[in-house]
């Protein structure tokens, strides 16, 4: 019962993060950018993030499951979480994608030593997050494309 409950925070924090980067939506602003070749549906990135959210909470939860607690792991992954909500309030709140790059690129060199570090902890945990690197990775290159093309 105590995993399950730890699981339910896990995904509560998750959708907290979730929830805070709901609050700055795409708007006009964006859709006058000019975008980048490659660049999905607007429609596309709702259930890729619902899903992608649900393997980082459960990585997560799997990490912090190991007896003794692995620290570190566990503090990249809040770390990482904290950057993946800012990002939606630099780019789509702020309206500033060149401050949104530098954030992408540093969340993304995060996720790749939080990876690594839950590789390390627990295979599985390591191998939901590889969903999420690669998504973000394809996101930095909207974000550079969408600054570049409209600087």
């Amino acid at each position: 019962m105590r995993d399950l409950a730890a699981l339910g925070i896990f995904v509560a924090l998750v959708s907290l993060a979730a929830f805070f980067g709901s609050q700055f939506q795409p708007g006009t602003w964006y859709e006058a950018l000019q975008k980048p070749p490659l660049n999905p549906p607007s429609w596309v990135f709702a259930p890729v993030w619902s899903a992608l959210y649900l393997t980082v909470a459960v990585a997560g939860w799997l990490v912090w499951r190991l007896r003794p607690v692995s620290v570190t792991p566990l503090a990249l992954w809040g770390t990482q979480l904290l950057l993946n909500a800012a990002w939606s309030w630099l780019f789509f709140g702020l309206h500033r994608p060149g401050l949104a790059l530098v954030e992408i690129v540093l969340l993304l060199t995060l996720l790749c030593v939080t990876t690594a570090s839950f590789f390390r902890a627990r295979t599985l945990a390591g191998a939901l997050f590889l969903p999420y690197v690669a998504w973000v990775s394809f996101a930095t290159y909207l974000n550079a494309g969408l600054w570049y093309l409209n600087r």
